[in-house]
């Protein structure tokens, strides 16, 4: 018998060397590749964490913080996660649900009775797993452009979200809106008597040890290791400004380090349990968070690029999709300058936290390739590669598409009216005030709740100006057009910027007499 425990100990012990070494190798070939995949995509800086089995097995740092300085990046450096701070609205949201506090199919109004939308049935029934599953009817980034940059509170910016028309019915589609967490963060406030910064601060962070996360860029004052947010700007990479994104701080206001979000993941994947032993969320929120509660549609072409992929949807705060026969659990973040993901496998009790420093979607094949190593995948892809080239022929058709606009243009028009016609204020029920004005002989337009939002215009041709906010170097070249009523007066300034994240159609400003 005892040479029969000792067979088997010593198979145990060389089984678990095995399967070491095996991910020791494994995390060799994705070191390599994170390496090559960074100057590949031109991204200045990156951290990535690894973990399994509820521990980093994987963290490190690449290239540089600060492209001027030339500062390394580490495990520990600072960036900002944009909404991967949902997840953590979302938390919050279920432990007052543990206490008895609130449910998750509350009515908002029974906590912010002034909330309101765009019809009254909707807004009276509008429940809390509403706000943190993407169902308020509204398309995806719908309403951003009340809260960036602007100078209205998260009470302001959710009020305001009444002027937001539907495109599509109550609970009838997916529409990723960030107000709606806002909101959430404002339920939290109500229900706990503290703010939604003290609540995250005192109820996850300190218990999860993370003390290098804050919640406001405000907080980065005396703190080092941090990174700088950059951008593409004509040839080369610059910095950019850190924005305070304190209004819409529960829906993308967190700054953390590949290290810390490790424990917050180690945490989830414990279904609650901190490193001290302690139970702060009942396991059975976990199963309710990480339901598919409102389900997206798998293209055609994902299903081609990603054939084990059968579903995706939302839960409560995460992202849902299978892959590899495997449910997967995790989000997205973007913030000027900073891109960022965490994922994990529940079922493999593994996960990852890719945090780059540039408006880049680097972290998209590099998850899909670390899931495939990890994973164990039969087919090895380079989805490094394979996507840059996607996005490379993207930017060669929008580049067509700039050249031909440029190209049809009537150069030799000239404006209906005199240029001082169009001087003027203009209001936005929703927004607030814009102004166009000339500064020495250059046409201006300054959307004035939102003081970066400052913009050049060039005419083009007839009523239409080229607008660039020069202080936003990610934002492309627009159009400003200027509606002439019958008796040749301007009526209204209309804006189009194409981007991926503000719909500046959205905003109606009428020229105030």
């Amino acid at each position: 018998m005892k040479k029969l425990f000792q067979l088997s100990l010593l198979l145990l012990l060389s089984f678990s060397l095995f399967g070491q070494k095996n991910i020791d190798k494994k995390l060799k070939v994705l070191d390599a590749y994170y390496e090559q995949a960074l100057a590949d995509w031109n991204v200045p800086g990156m951290a990535v964490a690894i973990i399994k089995n509820g521990e980093i097995i994987f963290s490190k740092g690449y290239g540089t913080r600060n492209v001027d300085t030339e500062e390394a990046v580490d495990a520990n450096t600072l960036f900002a996660i944009a909404s991967n701070s949902k997840a953590f609205t979302s938390a919050a949201l279920a432990m007052l649900v543990d206490e008895g506090k609130l449910s998750w199919n509350d009515k908002v109004r029974d906590y912010l009775p002034w909330f309101e939308l765009y019809d009254p049935y909707v807004s009276d029934n509008f429940t809390i797993r509403d706000l943190l599953t993407h169902r308020s009817g509204l398309r995806t980034f719908s309403g951003d452009l009340i809260w960036y940059g602007t100078d209205l509170s998260r009470e302001e910016v959710v009020r305001n979200a009444s002027y937001l028309e539907p495109t599509f019915g109550f609970r009838a589609g997916y529409g990723y809106n960030n107000i709606m967490f806002i909101a959430a963060g404002l339920v939290i406030e109500e229900v706990s008597g503290m703010s939604w910064d003290k609540f995250i601060k005192e109820k996850i962070l300190v218990p999860l040890h993370m003390d290098r996360t804050i919640s406001s860029i405000n907080d980065l004052n005396g703190m080092t290791n941090v990174s700088s947010p950059h951008n593409d700007f004509e040839e080369g990479l610059i910095t950019i400004e850190w924005q305070n994104w304190d209004n819409i701080a529960p829906a993308g206001g967190l700054i953390s380090s590949v290290n810390d979000i490790s424990q917050w993941l180690i945490f989830q994947m414990n279904k609650g349990i901190t490193p001290d032993g302690d139970t702060l969320i009942d396991s059975r929120r976990f199963r309710e968070m990480w339901a598919a509660i409102n389900p997206q549609s798998v293209s055609e072409w994902s299903a081609g690029t990603w054939p084990s992929t059968h579903f995706k949807a939302y839960g409560l705060g995460w992202a849902l999709f299978d892959y590899h026969g495997k449910k997967i659990i995790g989000h997205g973040g973007g913030y000027d300058g900073f891109i960022s993901n965490t994922t994990f496998v529940p079922e493999e009790n593994l996960g990852m936290v890719f945090f780059t420093n540039k408006n880049s979607s680097l972290y998209y094949p590099l998850k899909y390739k670390t899931l495939d190593v990890l994973l164990g995948a039969e087919e090895e892809t380079d989805w490094s590669a394979d996507i840059l080239a996607l996005i490379e022929a993207r930017n060669e058709h929008q580049e067509e598409r700039r050249a031909s606009a440029e190209e049809e243009r009537v150069k030799d028009s000239e404006p209906t009216l005199p240029l001082e016609s169009y001087l003027g204020t203009y209001n936005c029920e929703m927004y607030g005030k814009a102004r166009v004005y000339m500064n020495g002989e250059q046409l201006m337009v300054h959307l004035e709740p939102t003081e970066i939002f400052i913009g050049h215009l060039g005419h083009w041709q007839y009523n239409t100006w080229q607008v660039e906010f020069k202080k936003l170097p990610s934002l492309p070249a627009g159009l400003v057009n200027f509606v002439i009523n019958d008796r040749g007066e301007v009526t209204e300034m209309q804006i189009d910027v194409p981007n991926p994240d503000f719909d500046f159609t959205e905003l109606e400003f009428l020229k105030l007499k």
